[in-house]
């Protein structure tokens, strides 16, 4: 065979192999990492009803980083796990749980008793199903059950397509029905096919990194030179979320109103975070300020505004303290709520204090225009200090992006990322990949070179 047609046929099936292979490339790197959004969901509001309403006289509480939204549906932050564009299969998991309890006993137990958490929504095709960790005291026999992951709900798409590609998946109001194992776990309140409340979801959508930075190890913190009798805070973080009560009244049907955050402030769904600490720290007494504000508007007058917050810890007591702004209340550095604080100590670097307890004082009594007495119980406090340059805050949870969300949508809709069309995400035709004459095959094969270095760019900026 002459060397020169060796050659030709050389080239064509390297072209033939490119065409073929490379694409499949491509098509892996459609496949993306989830990280950051929130899953808001009533479970079923009727069941809230009852819960605290006059026959059970229960109550919830929320755990993880789970919030409230509005009246009547939780929050649950840091969505994790992976989109496909190629195929639309989704697969995301949720921190944070609801705990409720009702029908107090004369010891002290509850009758219902149930823990639903670690919300987990795995979408393909039209349909998906919902898996919630659940711990449930059943009826009659009070035996406590703990699971893992079941299978709590099927989700109906409603037709969306879930193919596509972008930097976020917006899904609103699917609707939810009770399965058989999801009716068990329920302990018995609902049967198989109950119509459960709607889940509206949000997450953000990131290309696979090839390599990630290492966080610093509690070897290497140890290595480090120890701080000082007086340590100066390197950074710092104050977590508070004022009152969960207070949020849904501000969200709710008498205010009708909502709060903004400015100056760096961050929120957490449960809780705001004020970032950026200074202060000191010496043998378990702390005085740190933070930067950030948050205000509260809406109807009845509400106009609330919180900044300046600083903390005070001494003798194993703490104080929270701000700034406080309201139309017939000023005053600088009023000292909000007080908590316990034993035991404050540096660990690899950090001094923290997590979720303690926390009650009005006098003056923050008043900061709320007497909405609540003094001693009431507000949100708990976290606190989180770095003494060196390489120390790592607790992480807040992550809402993910922000986008538009009808509080009330009356049927499915979705900004699924960017919906599937005939070009690639830089603008590109897809061509067809033939053997139908050489120019066209070799065309082909250069487009998918093209695109995959395109993704594996585009993957590699995360």
């Amino acid at each position: 065979m002459p060397a020169r047609l060796r050659a030709l046929i050389t080239v064509l099936c390297t072209a033939v192999l490119g065409a073929l292979l490379l694409p499949v490339t491509a098509a892996h790197a459609d496949s993306s990492t989830v990280r950051g959004g929130r899953l808001d969901w009533g479970i079923k509001s009727s069941f809230q009803s009852y819960v605290t309403g006059p026959i059970a006289k229960g109550s919830y509480s929320l755990t993880g980083g789970a919030a409230t939204v509005g009246s009547s549906q939780f929050r649950f932050p840091s969505a994790t796990g992976t989109y496909d564009g190629t195929t639309g299969a989704f697969n995301a998991s949720y921190a944070g749980g609801v705990h409720f309890v009702g029908h107090k006993e004369g010891d002290g137990t509850y009758q219902l008793d149930l823990t639903l958490s670690r919300p987990t929504v795995r979408l393909s095709g039209a349909t998906g199903t919902l898996y919630l960790d659940v711990v449930s005291k059943a009826k009659g026999t009070g035996t406590v059950t703990t699971s893992s992951q079941v299978p709590f709900a099927t989700l109906s798409l409603g037709g969306i397509n879930m193919k596509g590609g972008g930097t976020s998946v917006v899904l609103n109001n699917l609707p939810a029905t009770l399965t058989a194992q999801g009716a068990r776990s329920f302990a018995g309140y609902y049967s198989a096919g109950t119509a459960l409340d709607p889940v509206s979801l949000t997450a953000d959508i990131q290309a696979a990194r090839a390599t990630s930075s290492p966080t610093p190890t509690k070897s290497a913190a140890k290595k480090e030179k120890k701080p000082a009798a007086t340590d100066a805070i390197k950074d710092g973080a104050a977590d508070w979320g004022v009152r969960r009560t207070f949020r849904e009244y501000v969200t709710g049907d008498i205010a009708r109103g909502t709060w903004t955050l400015s100056d760096g402030a961050e929120d957490g769904g449960a809780l705001f975070r004020f970032p950026d600490g200074e202060g000191t720290y010496e043998k378990g007494e702390l005085t740190a300020s933070f930067a950030g504000a948050v205000r509260f508007t809406g109807e009845q007058g509400l106009d609330l505004r919180l900044r300046a917050v600083q903390a005070a810890v001494r003798d194993g007591k703490g104080t929270l303290y701000a700034d406080v702004t309201r139309a017939d209340f000023t005053g600088e550095k009023v000292p909000l709520v007080t908590f316990p604080a034993k035991g404050l100590k540096a660990a690899d670097g950090v001094v923290k204090l997590t979720e303690a307890p926390a009650k009005l004082t006098a003056r923050g009594a008043k900061a709320f225009g007497g909405m609540y007495q003094a001693g009431t119980a507000m949100d708990p406090v976290s606190l989180a200090v770095a003494l060196t340059g390489d120390a790592v805050l607790p992480a807040l949870p992550d809402l993910g992006s922000t986008p538009t969300l009808s509080p009330t949508p009356s049927k499915p809709s979705a900004e699924p990322v960017r919906a599937a069309s005939t070009t690639d995400g830089d603008g590109f035709p897809v061509l067809p990949v033939g053997l139908t004459g050489g120019a066209l095959l070799l065309t082909a094969a250069a487009y998918a070179v093209i695109r995959a270095r395109r993704t594996r760019a585009t993957a590699d900026k995360g």
